[in-house]
């Protein structure tokens, strides 16, 4: 994760560095990359099928729940305070924010990478906001973790998501 107008990283097998900040483990839960499209059918008379769809709105997410709660910069997206906001104190080692009541816009650029292999899949989001965010359980037997939701915005060009892929080649088709 990064401020919104950080270079995107150009491959998914190398580690991005600062201004990019790594969130850690995750749950083995992964990944969940979600589709949230709504559209309009339009059926001519006398028809009972349409002839057109018009896509009237789509949305893209990313759901992770994120382990390592104690990095500044999970925090930092958890409770949409600045990491600099996070500095421990220096007598007392400890950490102090409130959370507000009226919570102000917090986009970032967010990079997620899924590898496997020779295999990987690079998502890019130039303009992300966590849009949900789970309740969080504090128990002897479970791992606690951040279940997070982040909405993809458009760009200046238009676009919510640039992909880096490095998949395998296709097998030339040589009929059935």
């Amino acid at each position: 994760m990064a401020s919104t107008g950080a270079t995107a990283p150009t491959s998914p097998f190398v580690q991005p560095v600062s201004p990019w900040e790594p969130l850690g483990a995750i749950s083995d839960d992964g990944l969940t990359y979600g589709f949230d499209e709504d559209s309009q059918e339009f059926t001519p008379w006398g028809l009972t099928s349409p002839f057109r769809t018009q896509i009237t709105k789509s949305v893209r997410t990313f759901g992770v729940t994120l382990w390592e709660t104690a990095r500044v910069a999970v925090q930092s997206v958890m409770y949409r305070i600045p990491a600099g906001d996070l500095t421990p104190d220096g007598v007392t080692g400890l950490t102090a924010f409130a959370e507000t009541a009226s919570p102000t816009p917090d986009r970032r650029a967010w990079w997620f990478v899924v590898l496997d292999g020779e295999t990987a899949r690079g998502f890019y989001v130039p303009q992300g906001e966590v849009s949900d965010r789970s309740d969080v359980s504090f128990k002897q037997d479970e791992m606690s973790g951040y279940a997070i939701t982040v909405t993809a915005y458009p760009d200046a060009a238009g676009n919510t998501v640039y992909h880096t892929d490095k998949l395998p080649a296709t097998p030339v088709y040589t009929g059935s």
